[in-house]
């Protein structure tokens, strides 16, 4: 009888998860849904988020605490900018509205409108889960080599 296949560099991984705040909110999950799999490095997963699966196998089930340094970052202030309320004309706006933008390359880059008035509207372009400390809950359902 062989040892199970542990999480590790060039492994394959399917997994039931979810991803919650500290409040217990569920941001992102698989529940209801066919379980995700992934390759270790192949980035659908933060490292982080991969490094807190290493050693598992195979019927593992764990509540992960995901620090923001080891998730999606602490927030930075130079990605809040404060545009001309003129640039958003004929927009409804809302505190916690999401605006997608396009950079100098045409990539789409997701906003978020943190504040307005007539003059001016605050947008903050860092990531909505940046500074959050997660729960990373994980059901491994499979290892096989990659």
């Amino acid at each position: 009888m062989t040892e199970a296949q542990r999480i590790g560099p060039d492994r394959q991984v399917t997994l039931h998860f979810a991803i919650k705040l500290e409040s217990g909110e569920v941001v992102d999950s698989t529940e209801g849904k066919a379980p995700a799999t992934f390759t270790v490095g192949d980035g659908n997963l933060l490292p982080g988020f991969e490094q807190a699966l290493y050693g598992l196998k195979a019927g593992d089930k764990r509540a992960l605490a995901i620090a923001p340094e080891q998730g999606f970052g602490q927030p930075n202030p130079q990605n809040v900018q404060v545009m001309p309320r003129s640039n958003f004309e004929g927009m409804e706006l809302s505190e916690g509205l999401l605006i997608i933008f396009n950079d100098a390359a045409n990539t789409e880059l997701p906003g978020v409108v943190k504040a307005f008035d007539d003059a001016q509207v605050t947008i903050d372009f860092n990531h909505p889960l940046a500074g959050k400390l997660l729960t990373f809950e994980v059901d491994i359902v499979d290892v096989q080599p990659a």
